[in-house]
């Protein structure tokens, strides 16, 4: 055999082997996110409303900025953004790895080294905050009402990775978002998705048990002509 032909060989095979990797994650993704946690839960008539955010790739939780419960201020402060002028009424939080959140401020600079990275190693986690005037509802915005003891359990698990006064940060993509470091390792089976389904699945929200990818969250929370 020629060394060409077997380096050619070799290339197919380690393509069609992650090719079914991938497809076999990916399915897992799916039937994973399928299995219901806290089936029987359902939206509240009256309560605090919140929001599960969704850009296609990457979720977030958006919170009323200040509740009789909560005042979101206390841990990300407005002067912390640029926009600081601005009549902020809530706040989006999410978590995720850190060099994918300081350095990909697209979907199209996430090299393949820095994925591989991730699936192999792994990477240090990083909240990103960013903060909002009156969010409308929509298809990659969608709202949920919580009981006040539900809320109150969101709070206490978003407060677990929240920063506090020494904590660093760094700028965000634009005038209203910043990072702050966070605890928490982030790997293949612990994504920024992940972390949103637990965090609302420990507030006792029915989601999905295991979402990799954005749509595994995002098919437990009603689109607003479903509402």
């Amino acid at each position: 055999m020629k060394p060409a032909a077997g380096l050619l060989r070799m290339a197919r095979a380690v393509f069609g082997w992650s090719a079914l990797a991938c497809g076999l994650f990916m399915l897992a993704g799916w039937a994973g996110s399928s299995i219901p946690r806290n089936p029987g839960w359902s939206e509240a008539r009256q309560g605090v409303e919140i929001m599960v955010e969704s850009n296609g790739v990457h979720t977030a939780i958006v919170m009323p900025l200040v509740t009789a419960q909560k005042d979101w201020r206390s841990h990300f402060p407005i002067g912390d953004v640029d926009a600081k002028g601005r009549p902020f009424t809530h706040i989006s939080v999410s978590w995720g790895e850190r060099e994918v959140f300081l350095n990909t401020p697209t979907w199209g600079d996430l090299s393949p080294l820095t994925v591989l990275r991730i699936v192999g190693l792994g990477g240090d986690g990083l909240v990103h905050a960013q903060h909002y005037v009156r969010p409308a509802p929509s298809d990659n915005l969608r709202k949920l009402t919580l009981r006040a003891g539900e809320y109150r359990r969101l709070i206490e698990r978003i407060e677990a990775i929240a920063p506090d006064a020494g904590t660093t940060t760094y700028p965000g993509y634009g005038r209203n978002d910043v990072f702050y470091d966070a605890p928490g390792q982030y790997t293949a089976t612990n994504t920024c998705n992940q972390w949103t389904s637990d965090t609302l699945a420990a507030a006792g929200i029915r989601t999905g048990w295991w979402t990799p990818f954005a749509g595994g969250v995002m098919k437990w929370a009603p689109r607003p002509d479903e509402s």
